[in-house]
């Protein structure tokens, strides 16, 4: 008869390889993604972490699960450096900072670029960053425009807007001119900037409009 203390000591291995294999499978994951984008290859994840398919999908059964485990340190990462912005004593210093960890954090890495463009409708855990994130803007656009420091017409949308041409400038210039990036953030900081509003003829985009282009590019293959 096999005793209790010789069951646990049977089940302690198949648990640990468990893990080390949910971890090589992360850590495949956060290779993959950062160097193909949200849509790299299930398959291709697999095989980097030594397992098949089928145990990847028992590990994780939607492609968002594995997102959310690779993901889940940068994003605490961006969420605790907005934090930190948003304690900054000068606002637009607090708006200027945020913005350029933001981008630095989408260099490198085409996922997480992927996801802070993207909305998943129907996932609490998603949804629940986004709206943290969107909050965040807010709260440092408010900040920087009560202080008289930022044009009082930039909203949200025109930060994610930022957002996906960062994204795209990125894409065009990470082998030839890997810091460009930074220059045209501060241009358009530039713009942003009280002294330099003029009027602009086109109206923001609501909140639902750009919720619904979130949702439209989580959508797009």
């Amino acid at each position: 008869m096999v005793s209790t203390i010789d069951i646990e000591q049977l089940r302690r291995p198949l648990r640990r390889d468990a893990r080390e294999r949910r971890g090589r499978l992360i850590a495949a994951a956060q290779h993959e993604f950062a160097a193909h984008g949200m849509d790299a290859s299930l398959e291709q994840i697999a095989r980097q972490a030594g397992v098949s398919i089928g145990t990847l999908y028992r590990h994780f059964p939607k492609r968002l699960d594995l997102l959310m485990a690779a993901f889940r340190p940068r994003l605490q990462e961006f969420l605790d450096e907005a934090a930190k912005a948003l304690a900054m004593e000068d606002p637009w210093e607090g708006f200027v900072y945020y913005l350029e960890n933001l981008f630095g954090m989408q260099v490198g890495d085409r996922g997480f670029n992927d996801f802070l463009s993207r909305r998943f409708p129907g996932n609490p855990e998603t949804e629940q960053i986004h709206d943290e994130m969107c909050q965040q803007i807010d709260d440092l656009l408010a900040r920087a425009q009560e202080a008289g420091r930022a044009r009082p017409d930039i909203t949200r949308a025109d930060i994610v807007n930022l957002i996906w041409s960062n994204g795209r400038i990125i894409d065009a210039t990470s082998a030839t001119a890997p810091t460009a990036w930074r220059r045209y953030l501060y241009l358009m900081l530039d713009a942003y900037r009280a002294e330099r509003a003029h009027p602009i003829p086109e109206a923001p985009m609501t909140d639902q409009q750009l919720y619904d282009a979130m949702v439209h590019l989580s959508q797009m293959k």
